[in-house]
């Protein structure tokens, strides 16, 4: 089960990027083109929404059955060690931060009234998101 978690988690993480950066250009171009904002729109964003919340509760799942999370937390070893601090606090704590981050931009152009501002509520904080999640991915263990 913990195999199959890792890959998933590891896997759904490639269509979560892809997905999030295709809706930033999406939005960005809806917005420099004074486009409307429609229920398309809408439904396009929250692909990225949905995909990027089931990325975090596969993580969030792996996180207290991976002996690399929640346990390297309890043992106190987590702090001294960069690579076990990035997979035990960082890592979980800045993408549950992004996560919160891509909730606000889609709940803000979900109620927004003026087409502009709510492609830019999408592209602004789905950027930040992005750059939030790239910050703390273990590359050496997802590359590698």
């Amino acid at each position: 089960m913990y195999t199959g978690l890792q890959h998933l988690h590891s896997g759904l993480a490639y269509l979560v990027l892809l997905a999030l950066i295709l809706i930033v250009l999406y939005s960005l171009y809806g917005s420099l083109s004074n486009k409307e904002f429609t229920d398309k729109d809408r439904k396009i964003s929250l692909i990225g929404f949905i995909l990027s919340h089931i990325q975090l509760t596969v993580g969030l799942i792996l996180y207290f059955v991976s002996p690399l999370g929640f346990e390297m937390l309890k043992s106190g070893s987590a702090m001294s060690d960069p690579a076990v601090r990035l997979t035990a606090v960082e890592h979980p704590l800045i993408n549950i931060i992004a996560i919160v981050i891509i909730s606000i931009g889609y709940i803000r152009a979900k109620k927004g009234v003026i087409s502009r501002s709510r492609f830019r509520s999408i592209y602004m904080m789905y950027a930040i998101g992005i750059l939030l999640l790239l910050s703390r991915i273990p590359w050496a263990s997802w590359l590698g």
